[in-house]
C-alpha cells in the first residue's frame, strides 16, 4: 500500500441500477470502460442506497449518514448546515475540491438555484439537470458559449416513452467529462477530490440518436413482471390509480407495448453507454497525466430505476433490488486489490469512512458507515461486513404520505410501510425476484413478527450518534 495519499475522484451516475454493466452480467450493455474498471478494481455487487430518492440517498452518501440522521429526507428539503460532507471534510484536510454537474442536496424547484452549505468545493460546475431552468445551469452557459441553445439541439423525434436527444459532442454528459478532464489536467500537482455527477440516466430516456442505434430494439428484454401482480401492490405503490409510474405525465404501463418497453430498456442502456464513452476520457486523462495508479477512483449511482420490472418505471416508494441496488466499484491501483469482487452486503454510507481512511484522515464522529478499506486490501472477509442493509421512504418524492423502511438480509427482505396495514415479506432464497409476497400469509406470521422487530431495530440503531456523550452524567 502507498502511503501518498490518493486522489478521489467520485462518479456517480444518476438512477442507474446495478445490472447495466457487462462485466457484471448484463447481456445487452456495452459498457467496455466500466468493464475495465470491474476487471482492474474491487466491486460490490450488493451494494444498497440508503434511500431510492435523489436528495436523501445523497446527504446519506455525502456524509455517510442515514438519512433520518441528515433530517434530509426529502427531495426539496434543505440539507442543515450543520451536517459536514466528506468534500468538506476532505478540503479542510489539504485537498482541492471540485464539481462537476448535480449536487442536489437542497430544492432546485420554481427555477430555484440550489442553496449550498459549506461543502468544501472550491472550484463548483453545477448543472442539476440538461434543461436550461436556470441561467446558473453552467450547462447551458457552457452551450451559450458555443453559440448553441438546448432547445434547438433536443429536437429529435420522440414517441410517448423515449426520444432523440442531443448529440452526444453537446450533451450534458460530455460536458461533465470535460469539466472533469480540465480539473485533472489542471490540478495534478495537488492532491485533488472530485465529483462528477452527471443527470444519466436519470429519465427522460433521451440518448443521442448515434447512442440507441447501437442497440437492436427487438433483442431487448422484456421487463420481469408476474401474471397479475399489477392486482397485488399496495396502496404506497399506486399513484392515481395508475401503479404503474411515479410522477404526473409518467408511463401507463398498462397500455404500454412490447416494443415501448423493449424501446425504453434500449434507450436506458444507451444512456449508459454515452456514460461509458465519457468515462474512457476521464481514464485516457488520467493516464496521460499520471494520475491513474494514484487516484481512487468510485463508480456508483445514488439509487436505480425500476425500468418497467414489477410493472413500475421511474422510482418512488419502492424497495425492489432494482430501485436499491446499484453499482459500485473501487479503483485505485496503488492501494487496492485488481480484479475481485464481493457479494457481502454493503451500503453506501460505507464510501465515507472508506475514503477518509484511504487518505489517512480521520473519522467525523458523525459518520454511520462502516469502512470497506480491510475488505479492499483482502485483509477482511466481505461476507462479514454487514448481516443487514437498511433503507427509508419519508413522504420523498411524488407519493404523498408514504412512509417506508426496509432491512434486508442475504435471504430476506421485509419492507414497512408505517401508518398502515401494508407492508412486503420475501423470502430471496426462494423467491429472488421478489414476486411472492407473503405479507398477508398466516403461515408466515411467526417470520413477519421477528422481521417486524429487526426492522425495528434497525430504525433504533441509525439514529443519531451525535453529539457526543461528554459524560457519565
Amino acid at each position: 500500500m502507498t502511503h501518498q495519499r490518493p486522489n478521489i475522484l467520485w462518479i456517480c451516475t444518476d438512477q442507474q441500477r446495478y445490472d447495466t454493466i457487462g462485466a457484471l452480467g448484463s447481456a445487452h450493455a456495452q459498457t467496455p470502460h466500466m468493464d475495465r474498471l470491474v476487471g482492474a478494481g474491487v466491486t460490490f455487487n450488493r451494494a444498497y442506497c440508503q434511500s431510492p430518492v435523489c436528495t436523501p440517498s445523497r446527504a446519506s452518501f455525502l456524509t455517510g449518514r442515514y438519512a433520518r440522521t441528515t433530517r434530509c429526507r426529502q427531495n426539496g428539503q434543505q440539507i442543515p448546515r450543520e451536517e459536514r460532507l466528506l468534500s468538506r471534510h476532505f478540503a479542510d484536510h489539504g485537498y482541492f475540491c471540485g464539481l462537476a454537474g448535480k449536487l442536489h442536496l437542497s430544492s432546485c424547484a420554481n427555477g430555484k438555484v440550489e442553496q449550498r452549505i459549506e461543502d468544501g468545493y472550491q472550484v463548483f460546475h453545477w448543472s442539476h439537470h440538461p434543461q436550461p431552468d436556470w441561467p446558473e445551469n453552467a450547462y447551458t452557459q457552457w452551450l451559450a458559449a458555443k453559440g448553441l441553445g438546448w432547445e434547438d439541439l433536443y429536437d429529435g423525434p420522440s414517441t410517448p416513452y423515449i426520444k432523440e436527444g442531443i448529440p452526444a459532442p453537446y450533451h450534458q454528459t460530455t460536458w461533465c467529462a470535460e469539466k472533469t478532464i480540465e480539473f485533472i489536467d489542471q490540478n495534478a500537482h495537488q492532491p485533488w477530490f472530485f465529483s462528477f455527477n452527471c443527470f444519466d440516466p436519470h429519465h427522460p430516456f433521451d440518448p443521442p440518436r448515434e447512442y440507441l442505434d447501437r442497440y437492436r430494439i427487438d433483442r431487448m428484454p422484456l421487463p420481469k413482471i408476474r401474471a397479475n401482480e399489477w392486482d397485488e401492490k399496495t396502496l404506497y405503490q399506486q399513484l392515481d390509480h395508475r401503479w404503474a409510474h411515479n410522477e404526473p405525465g409518467g408511463f401507463d404501463v398498462q397500455n404500454m407495448r412490447e416494443e415501448d418497453h423493449r424501446a425504453v430498456r434500449a434507450a436506458y442502456l444507451a444512456m449508459v453507454s454515452l456514460m461509458d464513452d465519457q468515462l474512457g476520457r476521464i481514464l485516457e486523462a488520467l493516464e496521460a497525466t499520471n494520475q491513474l495508479s494514484r487516484t481512487l477512483l468510485i463508480f456508483m449511482s445514488d439509487h436505480g430505476e425500476m425500468l418497467g420490472d414489477h410493472g413500475i418505471y421511474l422510482k418512488g416508494p419502492h424497495f425492489y433490488e432494482e430501485a436499491l441496488r446499484v453499482p459500485l466499484i473501487l479503483h485505485w491501483p496503488d492501494g487496492f486489490a485488481a480484479g475481485v469482487a464481493y457479494d457481502g452486503l454493503t451500503e453506501l454510507i460505507d464510501l465515507a469512512p472508506t475514503l477518509c481512511d484511504a487518505a489517512g484522515l480521520d473519522h467525523h464522529a458523525g459518520f454511520q458507515g462502516k469502512s470497506l478499506e480491510a475488505i479492499c486490501h483482502g485483509k477482511a472477509l466481505a461476507e462479514e461486513h454487514r448481516s443487514s442493509v437498511f433503507s427509508e421512504y419519508y413522504n420523498a418524492w411524488t407519493h404523498r404520505h408514504a412512509y417506508g423502511t426496509m432491512r434486508r438480509t442475504q435471504t430476506e427482505k421485509i419492507v414497512v410501510y408505517h401508518g398502515s396495514d401494508d407492508g412486503e415479506l420475501y423470502d430471496l432464497e426462494k423467491d429472488p425476484d421478489e414476486f411472492n409476497n407473503l405479507w398477508h400469509q398466516p403461515d408466515a406470521s411467526e417470520r413477519k413478527m421477528r422481521l417486524l422487530k429487526a426492522c425495528f431495530d434497525s430504525s433504533v440503531f441509525t439514529m443519531d450518534p451525535m453529539p457526543p456523550r461528554l459524560g457519565a452524567f
